[in-house]
């Protein structure tokens, strides 16, 4: 899985980090719905953490596209509610077995 962090690049992440993705992905929706700002910005750095953690970064110039996109971590609820409106940021792939 490809995911963009904005203003960061692409990190490839293995399968084994996807469930917790999808775990912070939630805790992310979570905030948004109860309007908790702070929790948001929470759990976008937790996001990030992940995957800069998890990750490996790749090359400036690979352009492929990204599975996933995560938005910078004082994105506003406004702008969140926006890009929450389908599924999340980390789409619910199958989990590795």
């Amino acid at each position: 899985m490809i995911v963009r962090l904005m203003g960061e690049g692409q990190f490839r992440v293995d399968d084994a980090l996807i469930t917790r993705l999808n775990e912070l992905d939630d805790e992310v929706s979570r905030a948004v719905t109860e309007g908790d700002e702070r929790a948001l910005w929470t759990g976008l750095q937790a996001l990030a953490d992940a995957v800069r953690e998890g990750g490996e970064k790749l090359a400036d110039e690979d352009l492929r596209p990204s599975d996933a996109i995560i938005p910078p971590e004082d994105l506003s609820l406004e702008e969140a509610r926006e890009l929450l409106a389908d599924e999340g940021f980390i789409p619910d792939l199958p989990v590795p077995s």
